[in-house]
């Protein structure tokens, strides 16, 4: 906020990643806590008001889609990932079914803590950047 007002977009998406890899992973935690499980009760956004639960349902609709069994077996892998990692899956979502959802999940679940820290990091940028965008076609 000390940096506005910005000249471009450009320089607002630079100052959102520059402030971002700066951060700690106290700070990462508390901004994945923030952020809603992927696969978890589509009712939720049934009723979205703001910009930030639109936002979600959007970048959810492949998800959200999903039968039911893929629902249920997202949750499922949802719960161990949580319990292997410490926080909740990120994946930038927009454009993804929830099989491919499920898959990247899968294959993350490999990964080392510090390494999987890192990956919803970049994830997490990736929604950041995403949402920045929208914002900024709003006010346009």
């Amino acid at each position: 906020m000390e940096r506005r007002p910005f000249a471009s977009q450009g320089d607002l998406h630079a100052a959102a990643d520059e402030a971002w890899v700066g951060l700690d992973r106290a700070d990462y935690l508390e901004a994945f806590a923030r952020h809603p499980r992927l696969g978890a009760d589509p009712s939720r956004f049934a009723s979205a008001g703001t910009s930030p639960e639109r936002w979600s349902a959007e970048e959810q609709s492949g998800v959200t889609r999903a039968d039911q069994a893929t629902l249920e077996a997202l949750r499922g892998r949802n719960a161990a990932y949580e319990a292997r990692f410490g926080f909740v899956f990120l994946v930038c979502a927009t454009g993804k079914s929830a099989t491919e959802v499920l898959g990247l999940l899968e294959r993350r679940m490999g990964n080392d803590p510090e390494t999987e820290l890192g990956v919803a990091a970049a994830e997490l940028a990736k929604i950041t950047r995403l949402r920045l965008e929208k914002l900024e076609t709003q006010r346009t």
